[in-house]
């Protein structure tokens, strides 16, 4: 009985994770856009702290967006549209500024 009361008072590694968001399309391109960043050198690296570029990779996944949008056309809610066609343009601009 010991040991049953001993397992219960630890906490299960799943108690300290962050919540995971909500799985809808913002969230994906939300999850695209931080990627692209990440290559770009605009966030750093969460284990090592560093921020490193990484041009070509930064380019995919842009692009990959950019099919996304293509691909989707016509099935996004005006928030959607608004929102890949926002972070698209954002993106591009930095890529052309690191690329310069």
């Amino acid at each position: 009985m010991l040991e049953e009361n001993e397992t219960k008072k630890k906490p299960s590694p799943e108690s300290n994770r962050i919540p995971l968001p909500e799985i809808n399309f913002s969230s994906l391109l939300f999850s695209f856009s931080s990627t692209a960043l990440f290559h770009l050198g605009e966030l750093p690296d969460p284990q090592t702290h560093e921020k490193r570029k990484d041009l070509p990779l930064a380019k995919h996944t842009i692009d990959t967006i950019a099919m996304l949008k293509e691909k989707t056309a016509g099935n996004l809610t005006g928030d959607e549209e608004k929102f890949i066609v926002n972070v698209l343009t954002d993106l591009r601009m930095r890529y052309v500024k690191e690329k310069g």
